[in-house]
Formats: C-alpha cells, structure tokens, sequence
C-alpha cells in the first residue's frame, strides 16, 4: 500500500497544503511545531478514524473555523487506486467518501488504509496503564478484521449497561436486579469470552515477531516472553460473573470481565514495565509496533504504511541504526527535527515550515 498524495484543509495548523509522495522512505523534515507530527496524524485517522494522539476530533480542526478535510490517495497492492475524502466537524458528523461515494458507516472504512504508527507516547504502552496494553490488542484485531470492532464495541456496551444497573441498585439486590443482572451476564459471558479467546491466539501468533523485532533492534539474543492468561477465561466468565456478584453490587461496578484485563511483558524473566531500562522499554514499545506491522502484513496480504514519528530521537545510536537497517519493506514516513544518516535510505524528502510544505523536491532526496 502506496500514499500517493495527501491534501490538508483547515487540519491542525495546515490551511491548505498538499504533498506528494514515492515509495521507499520519506523523511518529513522540520523543526519543532511546525506541523511534522499533524501531517501524519492525518494519515492515520483515515486508518482508524482516530487520532493516534489521543484527542477528539475538534482537536484536529484548526482554531477559528468548524470544519477539516482530508484528502488522500492510496494505491494498495493489487492495483487498485482509491480516492478517500473525509470531512471533520466540531458537532462530530464525520463523513466520509470512497471515490466519491459516501461510505453508510464510518466503520467501513477500516481497510481501505492501513497504517502502522510508532511515536514517542508508544512508551506507555510498556510502562503505562493496562488499559493501553488492552487497547494495543483490541486494535490489532480490529486492524486485522472489521467484524473484531464490532465485537469491541458490543463488549463495550454491555458493560455500562451493566455498570449502569449495579449503579441503579444502591447495592442491594432483589428480584428485579437480578434479573436484570442475569439478562447481561449471559450476554457478556457470551461475548466477552469470544473477545478474549481472540486476544488469546493473537498473542500466541505475535509473539514470535515481538520476540524477532526486539532481538533486531537490541542486536543481540533476548530472553522475551508475553504473557496473556486471565483467570476468568479459564474459569469460565458465566462462573466467574456469578462469583463475584456480590463484590460487584458493594463496588457498583464489574469486576471481572475482559475489560479488566492486561497482558504482561517480560524481558530475562522480569517484568518489563517495573524493571526493564527506560532503553529497554523503549525498544519493546517499538518492537511492539514493528513485530504488529510484520504480522498484518503477513496476515493480510498487504503491506501497511509504516509512520515513525520522531522515533530516532528516543532511541540510543547504535538501537537507531540497528532500526534503520532493519525497515520493514513497503512505504515508510519517518518524521525528524534534523537530517537522517545514510542508513536511513532516504528516496524522497518532505520539508514542513510553519503548517505548510516548503519543499519536497527528488532531487534532495538524499541526506546528508
């Protein structure tokens, strides 16, 4: 999959503006805030139709006006080549068109871009909260599979409406409550558990990648281990909502579900988040990205666009040339505030002043 060309309207700090863009490396060149990292951000959204940052949608429209658009075009691996155009509101009515045709659902445009993002904030999801390392598994499903987003989302759902009935409850329970409460647990007994036999396999299919991808960049054998293994999925949810009814009506809220759990990492047999080095954590965030990238690829037939933002300046000289030697094949954007080694094999460079591109000529392609 090939980023032809990306336009900007009203996106971030971009008025109007529009790059063009090669196989092979394209360095996005500028200085500190001026706009390197809201380029790609753009990209990305139309892969998952949100921000890798984190931010609401009226984040990414530029101050002073009420609309964005982005517009790409893409050419994927068998030929095909698809206009996407998406329009951004501050009263969240997206839209979204594929060759001109309004898409019914957002949803369905998952797949018709698909890319993999490494930035600096990608250190969480080592040494940060479960519910990033949940949130790492649950969209590499649904990178893999649209049905798994829909999955996701009914898990979702089923929760509050849980969450909201323990709520209702005061803490006591009667005939109306349990009822109430058993109609949800057999829905979520029944979903939930299909959500984490899915992240079961993932993890068992990805790990030999992370293992790979870690060992590249480390440039040396490691001893990695991942690990995902909830109880409730080996008790059994329906067993286990049963369980814990009554410490879920004194919390007022589900305790015990796939919405609670985290999968662990380990490097020589510790845990990474508590006792790896920061370069350690580091570079299992990024293997984390890169052993994802590999996979999808291999899974789908189709390689995806592979952002770097800012990623050599959070890695250590010789992890940042190991990196650089070792891209994966396919398109990739690696945004930076200086000019790239050699290693890098730039084919095409991108330079970002002030919300606008000043230049991206062939020519200097070539670092220096």
């Amino acid at each position: 999959m090939i980023l032809q060309q990306i336009q900007l309207s009203d996106f971030r700090n971009y008025t109007n503006t529009q790059a063009d863009f090669s196989t092979g490396v394209t360095a996005i060149v500028g200085s500190n805030g001026q706009g390197k990292t809201n380029l790609t951000e753009a990209l990305a959204y139309l892969s998952t139709m949100k921000s890798f940052r984190g931010v609401p949608t009226e984040a990414m429209i530029r101050t002073g006006t009420h609309t964005a658009f982005i517009r790409a075009r893409v050419l994927h691996d068998d030929g095909r080549e698809i206009l996407i155009e998406a329009k951004l509101t501050n009263q969240g009515r997206n839209q979204v068109l594929i060759n001109g045709t309004k898409l019914p659902k957002t949803r369905d445009l998952l797949g018709m871009v698909r890319t993999t993002v490494f930035s600096p904030d990608d250190l969480e999801l080592v040494k940060g909260s479960p519910h990033l390392r949940r949130d790492f598994l649950d969209d590499s499903l649904v990178a893999l599979a649209n049905k798994n987003d829909v999955l996701r989302l009914e898990v979702d759902r089923i929760v509050r409406q849980r969450n909201a009935v323990l709520k209702q409850s005061g803490g006591r329970l009667n005939n109306a409550v349990a009822s109430m409460l058993d109609l949800w647990d057999e829905k979520f007994s029944d979903l939930g558990t299909q959500l984490g036999k899915a992240r079961t396999e993932l993890v068992a299919k990805l790990s030999p990648f992370i293992i790979h991808a870690y060992e590249e960049l480390a440039q040396q054998p490691s001893d990695i281990s991942i690990n995902y293994s909830p109880e409730w999925l080996k008790i059994g949810l329906a067993k286990c909502l049963v369980e814990s009814r009554t410490e879920d009506l004194r919390r007022v809220v589900t305790t015990v579900g796939p919405h609670r759990d985290d999968f662990e990492i380990f490097i020589n047999n510790l845990p990474a988040r508590t006792h790896a080095s920061q370069g350690e954590q580091r570079t299992m965030a990024l293997a984390l990205r890169l052993a994802l990238h590999r996979f999808i690829s291999q899974s789908v037939g189709e390689i995806p666009i592979l952002i770097l933002d800012d990623v050599l300046s959070e890695l250590d000289p010789n992890r940042a040339k190991a990196l650089l030697n070792h891209f994966p094949v396919g398109q990739v954007l690696i945004t930076t505030a200086s000019e790239l080694p050699v290693e890098a094999h730039i084919t095409k460079r991108v330079l970002i002043k002030a919300g606008a591109i000043i230049s991206s000529p062939e020519s200097d392609a070539k670092t220096k």
